[in-house]
């Protein structure tokens, strides 16, 4: 980490924004610029990777290292990345269609092996940059250009995927929300792995409002839970509502009803190994949950490009061949004239 003070301009690029006037996107790269300048890692040692989308532009709008790659493929080069130079801080962006469509197998895998890159998904839950197809991430009887009756699929969800593939690290912000995402992304880039941030984004010409029930303060106040590390489980518009443990499940109870006090209510803890309470609170949705904002799971683990160098490091110890150069020259040969 640099000894520097960077300010968010040091972050952006000269060139021209592009992203319809409204959409999320635009929110989601000031923020991004505030929180890599909050980290104090020079732009030199910061890459950003994208694959195809609407979102995939954002390397372009980078004063960092960038790379706009091909569909669904930015976990597997933002991969080679960080192991060949551990010690580039990596950033991955993806949409909900670029990364858990064509990307999904290597979205799940980059978590299983617990590589130390950062994984946005700005989701939408629709396909904008090809006008308007339904997503993985859609509801099921979403109306759209290519489910004109409505789409008759189950839609993934991101916390699901990353929990199933044993992810450390999830959290979700919406892109109005400018603290709450400052803030999880530098919680993302200080984990060491694989980190999921997931980003509930606006697409306002195809699916304009789907996030809608979270965009004022008022609806997140009642309708999310912002968690934070070591707080109790409050929300709505006063803190009156909050979560407690019910048998197997979760419960929304209220302050002052039977009895119910602050002291009943569940005390956040990312960094538990156990992800048992973790995943009910990522999969909470409305009507009779609200929705679960902040560093739901933060839990360290051993790093795949950490693994890997501290493995050639090793093997090179027992090897009298250390380089390709010794391998090439260490047997006999011969020199033509």
């Amino acid at each position: 980490m640099s000894e520097l003070q960077y300010k968010p301009q040091d972050f952006k690029s000269d060139q021209y924004v592009r992203w319809c006037p409204g959409c999320g996107d635009h929110a989601f790269l000031n923020y991004l610029h505030k929180a890599m300048s909050e980290l104090g890692i020079a732009p030199h040692e910061t890459a950003v990777i994208s694959g195809i989308g609407c979102s995939s532009r954002l390397p372009y709008y980078m004063n960092t290292y960038g790379f706009h790659t091909i569909h669904g493929r930015a976990a597997a080069i933002a991969t080679g990345l960080k192991v060949a130079n551990p010690k580039l801080t990596v950033w991955q962006i993806s949409g909900d269609g670029d990364g858990l469509a064509i990307g999904g197998n290597h979205f799940i895998h980059a978590i299983r092996r617990n590589i130390d890159l950062n994984m946005i998904l700005l989701n939408n839950e629709i396909y904008g940059l090809t006008k308007g197809q339904y997503s993985p991430t859609s509801p099921r009887g979403f109306v759209s250009k290519s489910s004109p009756y409505g789409t008759v699929e189950d839609p993934f969800r991101p916390a699901e995927l990353t929990f199933g593939a044993r992810g450390r690290f999830f959290a979700r912000t919406i892109d109005v929300d400018g603290p709450t995402t400052v803030s999880v992304l530098t919680a993302a880039a200080r984990h060491k792995g694989a980190s999921v941030v997931e980003v509930l984004q606006n697409c306002v010409i195809f699916n304009n409002g789907v996030h809608s029930v979270l965009s004022t303060k008022e609806g997140r106040a009642e309708y999310a839970i912002q968690l934070k590390q070591g707080e109790p489980m409050l929300f709505g518009l006063n803190n009156e509502k909050g979560l407690i443990q019910h048998g197997f499940g979760l419960k929304v109870v209220k302050l002052g009803e039977n009895g119910i006090t602050e002291k009943d209510i569940l005390i956040h803890d990312a960094h538990t190994a156990d992800n048992t309470l973790h995943l009910k609170l990522a999969l909470m949705q409305g009507p009779d949950f609200p929705v679960a904002l902040g560093v739901i799971r933060d839990v360290e683990a051993p790093s795949y490009d950490e693994s890997v160098e501290a493995q050639i490091s090793e093997v090179q110890k027992n090897k009298k061949t250390r380089t390709l150069n010794e391998l090439l020259m260490g047997g006999e040969t011969w020199e033509l004239k």
